[in-house]
């Protein structure tokens, strides 16, 4: 029989989640299609904390950016597998020069990576959903985020 260590608070699983967003800098992003292709790849983000949403960059040809043009819904992932943070919103792309300058200088100086190159969009994403769990014995209360409203 496995044995789990002892599943967490959904205080500690909204903080270790929050730890997350703001240190990690890479991301697992599924979108879909019109017609229901799914893309999954990864990408660099930025967490505001002042706005609760995520910042992406990608390609304007991209499947990820053409899935979600003008908006769409996005689905996020990060962490191991034991120990997953899920988070489901909307996106919506923004053009490098709609993109306040603070959050591209944040942006920038968190991935040491800074697209002025036309081809790049940005993806603001709002969640909607967050969910977070290590195993089994942290499902019932995965949820820490439901229609856009932390429960903890």
């Amino acid at each position: 029989m496995t044995e789990y260590d002892p599943a967490r608070s959904r205080e500690q699983r909204k903080q270790d989640t929050l730890d997350r967003l703001r240190q990690d800098e890479d991301a697992w992003v599924a979108t879909a299609s019109p017609d229901g292709v799914p893309t999954l790849v990864p990408l660099s983000f930025l967490w505001q904390d002042d706005t609760g949403t995520l910042v992406m960059a990608t390609r304007r040809t991209n499947p990820t950016a053409v899935n979600v043009t003008p908006g769409g819904p996005i689905r996020i992932t990060l962490g191991p597998t034991r120990d997953v943070v899920l988070i489901e919103g909307e996106a919506r792309i923004l053009e490098g020069a709609d993109l306040p300058p603070a959050t591209r200088e944040a942006f920038a100086t968190k991935l040491r990576w800074n697209p002025r190159i036309p081809v790049w969009v940005f993806l603001h994403i709002t969640p909607h959903t967050v969910r977070a769990w290590r195993e089994v014995n942290e499902l019932a209360d995965r949820d820490l985020m439901l229609s856009g409203t932390w429960l903890v």
